[in-house]
């Protein structure tokens, strides 16, 4: 008989975005081992924080999408930075969520996306049951990585945010992190709980690299969120242009800040592209040199999907976001690393990149090395037979 397997999630195609990208990658993972998949989601508002055309005016909508049931729930959306409102959305949430906990029967075995912690929080309190699998996949430590990127002060919130953090840990049958560094976390607290590293390993047939012609500059491309956490607009301030072309796609909190900067700025060779899908992301991503990986502020247990993404296209990168990351990137041979928050180090690094370190043989011997240690499939095998 086949598992049935419940995941509840923030973040879900047709949103952009590693968390989204994630979460379906795991959920059709889950689908192609033989076991049928329900997705609880709210109707898709990320990062724009408005309710999609296709689904303005809906309370749910249910649909079939590659053999997975997907159940999207109403939420109040919002990208505000007010504090509030931002509290709101998460609650809008988590109350749908109680409601439909309460008419619908919910399998035995439940995947939980963590963070947001109150999405987590309520999935913990209500399903918990000593029959029921609560497996937590934490892709990013909260509320530690909210005081480093600046965004929560250690005070009354941040306290009983912490004990939500615990709870969650606490009634979680396994924990899956993405990082060594949030399993390192977790097992301090909780020695004995059953852990797994789940690393965001993608699932697409590698392309074929082809050579292309050499320019003589070299173009440097970032593609994702436009958030504060990755400080592209910073970027484009300190960033060293003599030599090369930086090119831009994505969508954001910061894009139009961007967009002015480059408006202001029409002597810099700097290119946004805006927001392509995934797959032709992929297709456009094989025309440049090296992508850029950066962090604002180094964020404990943060290991950037992308990673494993550009080295199966086979792209060098370049990482600057200190932490884990570092470590695959060295370890892997994937490309270079600049000091985290030093500009003046990233310029230079920059500037040491010569032709020969970009061709197509060092491409090729980073696609091998992608197939080789970060595969989808090999690690959904371990996955399953954990479950």
């Amino acid at each position: 008989m086949n598992k049935t397997v419940l995941i509840i999630t923030s973040y879900f195609p047709p949103e952009i975005g590693a968390a989204s990208n994630r979460i379906f990658q795991l959920a059709e993972g889950l689908h192609n081992a033989n076991c049928n998949v329900t997705v609880l989601t709210p109707l898709p508002n990320y990062p724009t924080g408005k309710i999609f055309d296709d689904y303005k005016g809906k309370f749910t909508h249910q649909s079939q999408e590659n053999g997975i049931t997907v159940n999207r729930l109403w939420v109040y959306a919002s990208n505000s930075k007010n504090k509030l409102l931002r509290l709101i959305a998460m609650l809008s949430y988590s109350f749908s969520l109680i409601w439909f906990f309460m008419w619908h029967k919910i399998p035995k075995t439940v995947i939980i996306q963590s963070p947001p912690l109150l999405v987590a929080f309520t999935s913990m309190l209500f399903l918990r049951k000593k029959n029921r699998t609560l497996i937590l996949n934490v892709s990013d430590l909260w509320p530690v990585a909210g005081f480093e990127l600046g965004a929560l002060k250690k005070n009354f919130s941040y306290k009983l945010l912490e004990k939500i953090e615990h709870f969650n840990y606490k009634k979680a049958s396994i924990i899956l992190g993405q990082s060594e560094e949030i399993l390192t976390h977790i097992t301090s607290l909780y020695p004995d709980k059953t852990t797994f590293l789940y690393r965001n390993f993608p699932e697409f047939k590698a392309p074929v690299i082809e050579h292309h012609s050499e320019s003589g500059t070299l173009k440097i491309v970032y593609a994702g969120l436009l958030g504060i956490a990755q400080g592209i607009y910073k970027l484009c301030n300190e960033l060293d242009y003599s030599g090369l072309e930086f090119h831009i796609y994505g969508s954001g909190a910061e894009q139009n800040k961007i967009e002015a900067f480059i408006s202001q700025h029409p002597e810099l060779p700097i290119f946004f592209h805006g927001r392509v899908t995934r797959e032709a992301l992929h297709q456009v991503l094989m025309a440049y040199d090296v992508a850029i990986i950066p962090l604002l502020n180094r964020i404990y247990g943060s290991v950037p999907s992308k990673i494993f993404e550009y080295a199966h296209l086979g792209l060098p990168m370049l990482y600057f976001g200190g932490g884990e990351g570092e470590t695959i990137i060295a370890k892997h041979h994937l490309g270079w690393i600049a000091e985290a928050g030093n500009y003046e180090h990233l310029n230079t690094v920059i500037s040491t990149i010569k032709a020969e370190h970009i061709s197509e043989e060092r491409k090729k011997m980073i696609q091998k090395e992608a197939v080789s240690n970060f595969s989808f499939k090999a690690q959904m095998n371990r996955f399953k037979q954990l479950i």
